[in-house]
């Protein structure tokens, strides 16, 4: 069975616990995905399957090469596509719809997206530093400090916490609690937050 679904996130919202707790949950528009490619041990030396997902209304916009891959697989054009390793391939079959059904028994699951970009930022903001004194006689408010040595081993060591790009990178969130499926509208409430705005793409998988 594929435990690994694609989706957008739609948002955050709160709902009532059965016993009257009131949870945060992040809502996840999860599939449907299609099969477009099956990969097998005998052809290509491991199992998997190739799903994509967000079908393309204007297909003038792929180019030929994407275009015939499709239509190999006799699949309508999709935004993203995504491989998938599964135990056993031949269990699937082309055009195959994946819906948010496939985590029904699912309690916790890991969410991959690409956390929002915040730009260029300092050491107090990218790496929770400290920063200097706050009052009007420093001149030490918000920089880094001290960063090197002044003998052994005369140098900067690799890793440190410097100013620069933070955000717009792959970050996984692992064992959120599934607090519902809406299997009619391809719905995944998930408590917490996931990475990513509004509308990113979201990978869902089973913890």
């Amino acid at each position: 069975m594929c435990n690994t679904i694609l989706g957008r996130k739609l948002g955050m919202t709160q709902v009532w616990s059965d016993d009257d707790r009131l949870i945060p949950v992040t809502v996840i528009q999860a599939g449907p995905c299609t099969v477009v490619q099956i990969k097998t041990a005998d052809k290509e030396g491991y199992e998997a399957i190739q799903i994509g997902f967000d079908t393309i209304k204007n297909e003038k916009k792929i180019n030929k090469p994407t275009k015939g891959h499709f239509e190999n697989s006799g699949v309508k054009p999709t935004k993203v596509l995504r491989e998938v390793h599964v135990t056993c391939g031949t269990n699937y079959e082309l055009g195959q719809e994946i819906t948010v059904d496939v985590l029904a028994d699912v309690k916790k699951v890991d969410v991959t997206g690409i956390s929002k970009g915040k730009g260029f930022a300092g050491v107090m903001k990218r790496h929770n530093y400290g920063g200097g004194p706050g009052g009007h006689g420093s001149h030490f408010h918000r920089e880094p400090g001290s960063i090197g040595m002044c003998a052994t081993p005369s140098r900067v060591h690799k890793g440190m916490g410097l100013p620069g790009h933070m955000g717009d990178e792959r970050v996984t969130v692992k064992n959120l609690e599934v607090v519902k499926i809406d299997s009619e509208q391809n719905l995944l409430l998930v408590k917490g937050a996931v990475p990513g705005g509004k509308g990113a793409l979201v990978s869902v998988r089973t913890a």
